[in-house]
Order: C-alpha cells, then structure tokens, then sequence
C-alpha cells in the first residue's frame, strides 16, 4: 500500500513519541521503507532480507565476520596488519546502502523514533563488549557541530544503552576539542589526520575515568580513525580499556 509523504510524515512524528503513546495508536511502519509491518520497530520481508547482520563466527577483536569458523580466537588480517589501541569492536551491521539509510535517517531527517530500536538491536549484538565494561561514553561531538545537528546521535544511542543496562552514563568524561572536518570523502590517511589531537578527557572528569572500563559508542565505524582517537585519549585519561560499539562497520576485504 502506497502511503503519501504527508502521511509518512505525521507516523514518523506519532513514533517519536511511542515512549508516551499506546503503540497500538500508532500505526507499524517498516524502519527502512514505508510499507506496513506487524509490529513497531519491526523491517518487512523485503528490507529484513537485505539487512547484513553480523553475527559468529567473527574476529574476537575487530567484531568483522568471518566467511567460515577459523578457530577460537583466531584474529582477522584487519587486527593482525594493524591492532586498534581498543579491545574489542562490535557491531550490528556491515554498512551497505540500507544501514545507511537508517544513520542518515537520525542524523538529517529529524527520525528521533529510530533510535529507540537501533538502541535495541546494539544491545543484542554489543551483550558481550557491554557485560565487561563499568560505564558507557559516546563519540562527543564539537559544540558548533552539536548546534547544527541539535543532537549528538551517539550520544543519544549510549544514555539508552547505559539505561537497557543499568551502566554508568559519562557523556562528559570525552570532550572534541576542536572543530574537524566532515570525515566523508576523506581518505584513511586524512581521516587519521583529521581527528588526531581532537578529543580530551578534561582534569577534572579523569577521577571518573581512572582505571574504569568503559564502552565507547560511535554510529559508524569506517576507518577506525574516530573511535582509536577517541580511545586513546580515554586511556591518557586513565580508563583501564575500552571496547567500542557501533550501529554499523563498512565491510573490509582484509580477512
């Protein structure tokens, strides 16, 4: 059934607010597509079918699938070739065309109700990265890029992981110093340069920090370039590890 872009808009609206409505007042909408589905936050058969979740056997650090089981604890050419300064990586998602929908739906289409689910289904896939962690910290964004976008996704995605899982909520602890550029485009070398220096752990939240563990949330993992950043100023800050979670990784042919 063919809904109109009127339509769609008033549902997107109505499922903001599902934490406050009865769900069954607000009608069922395929995440990635605008057919009707059975459930809230539910994909219909087409898009469920599309969806390249990750899912065993796969690299115990980098989190990327393996084609065929490798062995216990037999590492990915990715994490071999060049070891991230965190843990371990998780993620719900390789990063193709409908993954990237769903990022860009939150980030500039104003789809708040998707975070709610994508929160879900990064629970599931980052159990284990969040079971071994004391606290939950989001990729900050700088201030001036906060007041263009409103909202910092990861950040929004991590205050409702730490709830799911009664884990500390520290969006404060990580601070982006300075004003990148957009990473998109940007080569892996640029990208590294493009971040590196920008994030801090200010004096005064390295109490917080010291020696805690913590899981660090990021919507994409592409490079790595943000998220080893980002985890090596956690580290000067004093957190004893760090494993990262993602809503989606792009897919390397490194393995």
């Amino acid at each position: 059934m063919e809904i109109s872009s009127k339509t769609l808009n008033v549902i997107h609206k109505l499922r903001a607010l599902a934490g406050f409505l009865p769900e069954l007042l607000v009608p069922s909408i395929c995440l990635t597509c605008d057919r009707f589905v059975d459930r809230q936050g539910g994909c219909c058969p087409q898009c469920w079918g599309q969806l390249r979740f990750v899912t065993k056997p796969f690299c115990p650090v980098m989190g990327s699938p393996f084609t065929i089981d490798m062995g216990e604890n037999l590492l990915s050419a990715e994490a071999i070739a060049n070891p991230p300064p965190f843990s371990k990586l998780r993620t719900v998602l390789l990063y193709d065309d409908l993954a990237r929908k769903l990022v860009s739906s939150i980030k500039y289409s104003d789809r708040a109700d998707l975070l709610r689910w994508l929160a879900q289904w990064m629970n599931i896939a980052g159990a284990e990265v969040i079971d071994e962690v004391d606290a939950i910290i989001p990729v900050p964004l700088h201030p001036s890029r906060l007041r263009q976008r409103r909202f910092n996704q990861a950040g929004e995605l991590a205050q409702r992981l730490a709830k799911l899982n009664d884990k500390h909520f520290m969006p404060d602890v990580l601070v982006r110093k300075k004003p990148t550029r957009q990473q998109v485009g940007l080569s892996e070398k640029e990208r590294a340069r493009n971040v590196s220096g920008a994030f801090f752990a200010p004096d005064e939240m390295k109490i917080y920090l010291k020696s805690k563990r913590v899981l660090l949330i990021d919507d994409v993992y592409t490079t790595g370039a943000t998220a080893k950043a980002a985890t090596r100023a956690l580290k000067r800050g004093g957190a004893s590890q760090i494993n990262v979670l993602v809503f989606a990784k792009v897919e390397t042919y490194l393995e």
